[in-house]
């Protein structure tokens, strides 16, 4: 097949990386891909004005940025500005697939021959700072669903009447992500020192300020309890600051961030809301337990016990949490430790391919009835 994937921008995010994945492996199976993009938008004026009354001066011009899709050999084309595509950006092909609510309206009014219109559902962007209205519309719009969860699936159905999405999770690589103990026949146990990890990001929805609230809250009845954490590049600011002491990585490669994962004896996901949650299998593949909200993935993955699922936005319930996986011993940390590793190993990126692969087939049948 031709397949034609639009992004609104070339990033590090997780469902890049998901993207990446999935135009490498096509590719390999005889796929021909083409990755269409538009470049970052600049500041707008009222920006502008904002920065210059802050004392800031003028904003620079974005930069290229590093992406995800850096080493993957395939065709891209990134716009010349940021705009909508038109049917002039891209080639006839057999599926075109939006991946992100505003691409979704522009591939909705491309024609049927740039191909089987795919709407690939990473999150429900239902948030404050973007047109709720116009996300709603999207979900609307008559092009084949495929939902990387299953709360997003239940939302297509449920809110949308959509019947036919296609539920397709992501998963991990388990040869960059694995617990390094294990494979030296030397299994992980607990860490001589008490340690719990984080993701550290100011997106309000990532829920930064519960886990770190968890933290502290735990930290008074565990005295020397430690924390890792890693950030997309972010400077932590002072509204939002890290404990002292903490660990944290700006921006890690893919080792730096297997390192912080394997030398935790927890895994905090505390996101409000969350499409799926990679740092959630990423952390199992290394054999760290996850203390999770229930957003995202996160109450599939921990059904099994390989973790703690804990209430939304609740610190203090996260801080017990903490405290309970701390009190256990090296044998029952090793067990809920195995649970969650055998949770993830058993899907690969194939496996997901495969479902993948099909989804797009099955847009490809049913484009006749979703044109009519």
């Amino acid at each position: 097949m031709k397949i034609t994937f639009v992004l609104p921008n070339l990033g590090l995010t997780g469902g890049m990386r998901v993207l990446s994945i999935y135009t490498e492996l096509l590719q390999k199976r005889g796929h021909k891909i083409l990755i269409v993009s538009t470049p970052e938008r600049p500041p707008t004026l009222l920006q502008q004005l904002e920065s210059l009354v802050r004392g800031r001066g003028w904003l620079p011009a974005p930069k290229k940025e590093p992406s995800h899709f850096d080493n993957v050999d395939v065709e891209r084309r990134v716009l010349e500005i940021s705009r909508p595509i038109t049917d002039l950006d891209v080639p006839d092909a057999d599926i075109i697939m939006a991946t992100w609510w505003e691409t979704a309206e522009w591939v909705a009014k491309l024609s049927p021959s740039k191909g089987a219109k795919v709407y690939f559902l990473q999150h429900y962007e239902a948030f404050d700072y973007i047109p709720k209205g116009r996300v709603e519309g999207t979900w609307r719009l008559p092009m084949h669903k495929i939902a990387v969860a299953q709360w997003l699936a239940d939302i297509a159905r449920n809110e949308y009447g959509d019947l036919s999405a296609s539920l397709v999770p992501p998963t991990v690589d388990t040869k960059q992500f694995y617990d390094p103990q294990l494979r030296s026949k030397q299994p992980q146990g607990k860490q001589s020192v008490p340690t719990v990890g984080m993701y550290y990001s100011t997106t309000p929805w990532k829920g930064c300020d519960i886990a770190l609230k968890a933290f502290s809250i735990a930290a008074k009845k565990i005295p020397n309890l430690r924390l890792v954490a890693f950030g997309s590049g972010e400077t932590p600011p002072s509204y939002l600051p890290l404990p002292e002491g903490t660990e944290y990585i700006m921006a890690p490669t893919q080792d730096q961030l297997r390192e912080s994962y394997s030398r935790c004896d927890a895994w905090l996901f505390s996101s409000r809301s969350e499409g799926f949650g990679l740092p959630i299998i990423e952390a199992m593949a290394c054999g760290t337990p996850v203390i999770g909200t229930p957003a995202g993935a996160a109450p599939e993955m921990l059904a099994g016990g390989g973790g703690i699922l804990v209430n939304l936005d609740d610190p203090e319930d996260m801080a017990r949490a903490i405290e309970q996986i701390c009190q256990l011993s090296d044998a029952q940390w090793r067990e809920m430790s195995e649970i969650a590793l055998n949770t993830v190993i058993n899907y690969t990126w194939e496996d997901a391919t495969d479902l993948f692969e099909a989804a797009l087939y099955v847009a490809q049948k049913r484009q006749p009835e979703l044109t009519t």
